[in-house]
């Protein structure tokens, strides 16, 4: 079994090829989802949130990704410590479906994770599909996407590793600046390259 990452940057639309791949046949398994999953009510990821970062529940005990948010985007060594916490869980939970993927026959898998590279899981996969756009598109579809400042859009996109500097591990880029349609017939080049490696 391969297991391919495809990822990007905040607002690059991962999303879009995710969706796209899945269309195609892929078998992808979301980090974003784990990521929720493992900081449902009643799970030790939740509990260690909430000692961690106090007042980041809402009034039924869910988690206020929004009041977290603000809390750990602007501020690295906040980050860093929700980091430990998630990362191990989202890391467990990713072995534990991919084990059950290849017992049900997949023969290939796709990590759609905002921080593969950041986190160097690319260094153990098969290749890795980088959806990229120029910064300058990236910060303007953020704001509109997510109302924010410009201030505001800029720490989130500090966050993460620059798409410039990621491309370097990418086996497939794909541009997603332009039409919808470029994007999609480039996802489709990707999706037959990794079937042509059998």
């Amino acid at each position: 079994m391969k297991i391919y990452g495809l990822t990007g940057g905040i607002a690059s639309g991962k999303s879009t090829v995710s969706r796209m791949l899945t269309e195609l046949g892929a078998q992808v398994l979301d980090a974003d989802v784990i990521a929720r999953e493992v900081v449902e009510p009643g799970t030790p990821g939740l509990a260690a949130v909430a000692e961690r970062f106090p007042g980041v529940l809402d009034a039924e005990g869910r988690l206020d990704r929004a009041k977290l948010g603000a809390r750990v985007f602007g501020d690295p060594k906040e980050r860093a410590a929700l980091n430990s916490i998630l990362h191990p869980l989202i890391g467990q939970q990713f072995l534990l479906r991919t084990h059950a993927l290849a017992r049900s026959g997949a023969e290939r898998i796709i990590y759609d994770a905002p921080l593969l590279i950041e986190n160097r899981l690319h260094e153990g996969m098969d290749g890795v599909v980088l959806v990229w756009v120029p910064r300058e598109v990236q910060k303007a579809r953020l704001m509109a996407r997510d109302g924010l400042d410009e201030a505001a859009a800029e720490a989130r996109l500090a966050a993460q590793l620059p798409l410039d500097e990621k491309r370097q591990h990418a086996t497939w880029l794909v541009d997603n600046s332009g039409e919808l349609g470029a994007t999609r017939a480039r996802v489709d080049e990707v999706w037959r390259a990794m079937l042509a490696r059998g």
